[in-house]
């Protein structure tokens, strides 16, 4: 029993000197290899505003197939199959979401912003990808 008391000094009492141990631990963590894989703010920024565009426009077409098709068949326009509007809106939809991919893909990470388009820096920046992902599981 004598031994047991003995152990009983290691382990604190209460459990705010857990978590003090514990977010400090995690606080000393940041070096300089964990900084380089953050995204910049200006490339943040130029992904923002290329997957708004990319993203948005067809996210709206999405929404706007309902409305019109709503409007069509409640004025009597035409007759709409539930099974067209549903198609046109995931088709938009579908478009939004590869929007995003290439909204993130194509921007820049040079000082200068690149084309409008930005088909010239997805090669490099699926190459960014790739070397990312293998430095993180060849790390663990």
């Amino acid at each position: 029993m004598k031994g047991m008391k003995g152990n009983q000094k290691d382990i604190p009492k209460d459990k705010s000197s857990l978590t003090q141990k514990s977010s400090s631990s995690i606080k000393t963590k940041g070096t300089k290899k964990d900084r380089k894989s953050f995204i910049p703010k200006p490339v943040a920024n130029r992904m923002a505003r290329r997957i708004i565009f990319t993203t948005g426009i067809p996210t709206l077409l999405g929404m706007g197939v309902f409305i019109l098709s709503y409007v069509l068949i409640i004025k009597g326009i035409a007759e709409i199959p539930p099974s067209l509007t549903l198609t046109g809106s995931a088709i938009c939809f579908f478009i939004g979401l590869l929007g995003l991919s290439y909204g993130i893909l194509s921007a820049s990470w040079e000082e200068k912003p690149g084309s409008l388009i930005g088909l010239e820096h997805i090669r490099p920046n699926l190459e960014r990808m790739r070397s990312a992902i293998k430095e993180s599981s060849g790390s663990k």
